[in-house]
């Protein structure tokens, strides 16, 4: 799937949230099944942690996939704004409310 790689060409965080351009049938069929699988999921915006999750794969792979995919232009990434290494604490509220409901 990677292509043997383990690193992918940029940092992405588990968090940063990936979204997919519209795309005609047709240009689907032209991508692997895996690539097909992230767009497809990422109609509804996702994190990359998501993505490894529904797809089953590990997040090394999931990173490298989305990274792969957003330089050919088939993704969107919204990267988190972290300041100088400062935990988003918007972020983190919505951590705990989700801790919360389980």
């Amino acid at each position: 799937m990677t292509g043997g790689r383990v690193e992918p060409r940029y940092h992405l965080a588990m968090e940063t949230l990936v979204s997919s351009y519209a795309m005609l049938d047709s240009d689907l069929a032209l991508l692997t099944p895996e690539q097909e699988s992230i767009v497809v999921l990422c109609r509804s915006v996702r994190s990359v942690a998501e993505i490894s999750a529904l797809l089953r794969v590990p997040l090394g792979v999931a990173r490298v996939l989305v990274a792969d995919m957003a330089d050919e232009g088939l993704v969107r990434l919204h990267q988190p704004h972290l300041n100088e290494g400062q935990p988003d604490l918007h972020m983190l509220e919505r951590v705990l409310s989700g801790l919360r409901r389980l």
